[in-house]
């Protein structure tokens, strides 16, 4: 028998099972393509039938305050890009080569991106004209006029170099800001993106011109700053200096405001950085050794001088702080500033069962008015008003003046004061604080505070930018003055400015003094952490007392020159230096020109290394006087020799002053 064949309808029955499994997976797959990969392929679709290409918009400007100096500006430049499926084949290697050459670019990673199967591939962003120029020549020899594309684009430039580098901040490769100024405002500055979008075929070739669409870019906005180009420079010309002199360790800043606006008119840190080159080393020490260091050692060092020390670091003022007590203390009435004795200085006081000294332990400051107490900087007295207010009260006037809280600073990494927890502090917590010690605020909140003094009692907002230009339209937005109530009143206000200008005047701040002008300040000495042999060494001055216009606040770190480390020797004469400068450039009226007149000034001549005997003798030949910080009960002046003094050889001071020396 032959074989078995299969019925008709059995073969049918089959067929039709076979055509049923088929239409189920074509079913399943159609689904899977349609709900599964639909989004996925929707896009590379458009990818390969849209060549789209983008236009970078120009970033905006940033002027200083007076709108005549530029701080950072973007100029134009030129990307190019390749749409590789527009590349004759035969023509891929020369193209490559050429665009190698040209640009100083691998020419393996070159030819691999004109190689590729996709519709556009960058080549080069951001190159000087010359170098696309020479680009199109090279292209209309070899009759290439289509898959290379020349746009125009920005390149973000500082033609100040490293002028307020830690404020302002930089961009990055895609001139986004990421630091400073350039960070915060960055959506006012950046602009929005435009397109040219041109439809392709199947094949990556473009379809003429039909459905081309260009979308312009918007520029950014144009902003003006707080900071005055000029003052900013006199203030990093004498920090530099001092930082050099005083050889800070830890470098130092400075922090100019106008207290009635809370404008920042400078705002300096040393070490600073050439905004241009921000990722390259920025002393000679480190230039040496960048080629040998790890990428995490270069990084530390890098993001160390990008930081913005005023607003960033935390330290501890010292006796600086002493105008936030006296202020506290005259608004609530249990102090007045001229009562005679109504203090005692016997070299320290006992708070709860600890012994705290005066920094003169060794030679009391006696009888003692508040203003007396606040030019000699006698921490006892202030232990006692501290003592008075209490923590309760002394708490809320640190928040009044904004201590307990970040200013609100428009600038990114704002770091906020430490303080004791309100319930924790007890006599010993509340009497360090009394007098600037054992606490830690940043220097744009200790300026702040002392602009609310010097305002007339007015809690000040600081603020970084004072207009906004609007690129389309040139429309000029104002941003406002923030205030938020009153701290104290006038007439402590006025109390604790006359105060300041006697500190400048006789006591602690004389190496602040300026000819023809009122200014008033107090200088503040503290260790940097405990028992770690490093000093915070600051200044904070105002002028013209009669009406302030300036709130200057000099402070360095860890200085281990010759000078020492004491505010009134190292950080006044800076803000001195300062004063001299900016009251002049602001025409500020000279209120006290008949007075200071009269009074002779001079170097301070260099007396370290001699004996006692010998140095009183210069001095007093100079109009100036000696004070023994550490004296000893037996001294003999003839063998006794000077190991250190304050101020510096070459500081230039009002005859009469004193040179404070250690033994």
């Amino acid at each position: 028998m032959g074989p078995v064949k299969l019925s008709s309808k059995k073969k049918m029955r089959n067929s039709l099972f076979i055509v049923f499994i088929i239409l189920t997976i074509l079913i399943g797959r159609i689904g899977f393509i349609q709900f599964v990969q639909g989004s996925n392929l929707r896009l590379l679709a458009y990818e390969q039938q849209t060549l789209d290409r983008y236009i970078s918009p120009k970033r905006g400007t940033i002027y200083d305050a007076t709108g005549k100096t530029v701080l950072a500006v973007s100029s134009t430049v030129e990307s190019v890009t390749v749409n590789p499926v527009n590349i004759a084949k035969q023509d891929k290697e020369k193209v490559a080569r050429a665009l190698a050459d040209i640009f100083e670019l691998d020419y393996e990673t070159v030819f691999k991106k004109v190689n590729k199967r996709i519709s556009i591939e960058t080549i080069a962003k951001r190159v000087d004209k010359e170098k696309t120029d020479k680009l199109r020549v090279w292209m209309q020899e070899n009759s290439i006029d289509k898959g290379i594309n020349i746009d125009e684009d920005t390149k973000r430039y500082y033609p100040n170099s490293n002028l307020a580098s830690q404020f302002i901040g930089f961009c990055g490769s895609d001139n986004q800001g990421l630091d400073g100024i350039e960070a915060r405002y960055d959506e006012v500055l950046k602009g929005k993106k435009g397109a040219i979008k041109r439809h392709a075929d199947a094949k990556g070739g473009e379809i003429g011109t039909e459905g081309e669409n260009y979308t312009p870019a918007i520029n950014g906005d144009d902003i003006l700053l707080s900071i005055d180009a000029t003052i900013q420079s006199i203030a990093e010309k004498y920090l530099k200096e001092a930082c050099i002199d005083n050889k800070c360790t830890d470098g130092g800043n400075i922090v100019i405001m106008n207290p009635k606006t809370g404008d920042l008119l400078a705002m300096a840190t040393y070490p600073n950085y050439n905004l241009n080159e921000p990722y390259e080393p920025y002393t000679e020490e480190l230039k040496a050794a960048w080629d040998t260091m790890e990428q995490a050692e270069k990084t530390k060092n890098l993001q160390a001088v990008w930081r913005n020390k005023a607003i960033a670091d935390t330290y501890e003022p010292g006796s600086v702080f002493k105008l936030i007590t006296a202020s506290a203390s005259l608004e609530e009435g249990i102090t007045d500033t001229d009562r005679a004795g109504e203090f005692c200085c016997t070299g320290g006081i006992v708070v709860a069962g600890v012994r705290i000294k005066c920094w003169r332990y060794y030679r009391p400051h006696g009888p003692e008015s508040l203003r007396q107490a606040l030019m000699n900087s006698c921490n006892p007295v202030f232990i006692g008003l501290g003592q008075k207010l209490g923590v309760e009260k002394y708490y809320s006037y640190l928040e009044k003046f904004g201590l307990l809280d970040k200013t609100g600073i428009n600038l990114p990494g704002e770091a906020k004061g430490i303080f004791l927890a309100k319930e924790k502090a007890g006599p010993v917590e509340l009497a360090t604080i009394s007098f600037g010690q054992r606490f830690e605020i940043t220097p744009i909140q200790l300026v702040t505070a002392v602009s609310s003094i010097a305002n007339g009692g007015t809690k000040i907002k600081p603020r970084v930018v004072k207009k906004i230009i609007k690129s389309e339209t040139g429309e000029v937005q104002d941003m406002p003055v923030e205030t938020t109530g009153e701290v104290i009143s006038k007439t402590t206000s006025e109390k604790v400015l006359s105060m300041m200008e006697s500190v400048v005047a006789e006591g602690t701040g004389k190496n602040a003094k300026v000819a023809g002008y009122r200014i008033g300040g107090k200088t503040g000495t503290s260790e940097d952490g405990v028992n770690t042999g490093k000093y915070v060494t600051s200044f904070c001055g105002v002028a013209p007392i009669d009406n302030p216009q300036v709130v200057v606040l000099v402070t360095l770190y860890n200085p281990t020159g010759e000078g020492g480390h004491q505010g009134g020797g190292v950080a006044a004469p800076v803000g001195g230096q300062i004063f001299s400068e900016v009251l002049p450039y602001l025409e500020v009226n000279q209120g006290n020109q008949e007075e200071v007149e009269v009074k002779e000034e001079v170097a301070i001549p260099k007396i370290t290394g001699l004996t006692i005997q010998e140095a009183e003798k210069i001095l007093k030949e100079n109009g100036l006087k000696l004070k023994i910080t550490n004296e000893p009960e037996c001294l003999d002046k003839s063998t006794t020799i000077v190991q250190n003094q304050t101020p510096q050889p070459g500081i230039v001071v009002f005859k009469e002053n004193e040179v404070f020396v250690d033994l």
